[in-house]
């Protein structure tokens, strides 16, 4: 697991002029600390650590002296500047089971044995104890044809015991369908590909 130093961050001084100064501010909140507390972290530091870890990941965040076991909830991508502006954490509790999200990962996208993969969810909501959170969580579509799909309720993480997904176990991840010859115009109306289907 990452560490991550932080420190204390006074509000007197603005947020913008913080990252102008090459900092990251934040937040730390949970259930053993009241409200919240304001940090503010080393940019370079921090595009460090956002190279393995991100939204969902568990990293060490030191606080002045101070460990929290700790969940980066919330990354704010700043686009126009190119950076991260803030990232939110929250301290974790050993016997408290927080919300998190695992990124799906999908492995072998080559050795699908035929159609095209259709991807419809790039994150599975759940909910767990420290002990059992993770950051991704691995399909691996080897093998897969045509009409081959893979729902919330197939993941590896669906099937932990110590892991309430949140999300409908129903939904699709990802399916395989068939390779279409042409591009089909966008302008064609239903009818038309019906008849198209119909070929």
């Amino acid at each position: 697991m990452n560490t991550l130093k932080a420190e204390k961050r006074s509000m007197d001084v603005k947020a913008k002029r913080l990252r102008r100064e090459g900092y990251v501010t934040g937040n730390v909140f949970g259930r053993e600390i009241e409200g919240s507390i304001p940090v503010k972290m080393l940019k370079t530091e921090v595009d460090k650590l956002l190279k393995t870890d991100h939204k969902g990941s568990q990293v060490m965040l030191e606080v002045d002296g101070q460990t929290y076991d700790a969940l980066i909830k919330e990354v704010d991508f700043n686009p126009l500047a190119g950076r991260v502006d803030e990232i939110d954490f929250q301290a974790l509790v050993s016997n408290e089971k927080v919300h998190s999200v695992a990124e799906i990962v999908i492995v072998n996208h080559d050795k699908v044995a035929d159609g095209v993969l259709q991807e419809n969810m790039e994150e599975v909501n759940y909910k767990a104890y420290p002990s059992a959170l993770v950051d991704k969580v691995e399909v691996d579509v080897a093998g897969l044809k045509v009409g081959d799909t893979i729902r919330v309720k197939d993941l590896s993480l669906a099937k932990d015991k110590d892991v309430d997904i949140k999300d409908d176990p129903e939904a699709v991840v990802l399916t395989v369908v068939a390779v279409h010859n042409g591009a089909v115009p966008e302008t064609e109306t239903p009818e038309e590909a019906e008849t198209e289907e119909a070929k």
